[in-house]
């Protein structure tokens, strides 16, 4: 009997395999997504030195699981980078498909200065 792997499993076989081809540097740091099923948030990282340069996530706001909420972290994540003095980023969409709340938190971070 062949078992099927579970969707989070799959989704970690894919990141793992983007994560060998994308590095954030000091210069270009990587804007990386996590999705749960309540809530998204986003986080700008510096790999070279192992550091969080910016985040943000829906858990602060009072909606947290829409596509609103998403709209919402990629906005608070573009203001903060701004603060950090950052406009160039790569981007990690986590293993997630480029589709819903993934694409609104990427749109929303472009709208507000962010390039990727």
């Amino acid at each position: 009997m062949i078992k099927k792997e579970s969707r989070n499993e799959m989704r970690q076989i894919r990141h793992e395999r983007v994560r060998s081809k994308i590095s954030g540097t000091p210069e270009i740091p990587r804007l990386s997504v996590y999705r749960s099923n309540t809530n998204i948030s986003a986080q700008i990282i510096d790999d070279v030195n192992g550091i969080t340069l910016a985040s943000a996530s829906s858990l602060k706001l009072e909606n947290g699981s829409n596509i609103e909420a998403a709209r919402e972290v990629g906005k608070m994540l573009a203001e903060n980078a701004k603060k950090a003095g950052i406009s160039k980023v790569v981007f990690d969409r986590g293993g997630y498909l480029y589709h819903g709340r993934v694409a609104a938190l990427a749109d929303a971070a472009r709208e507000n200065g962010l390039e990727f």
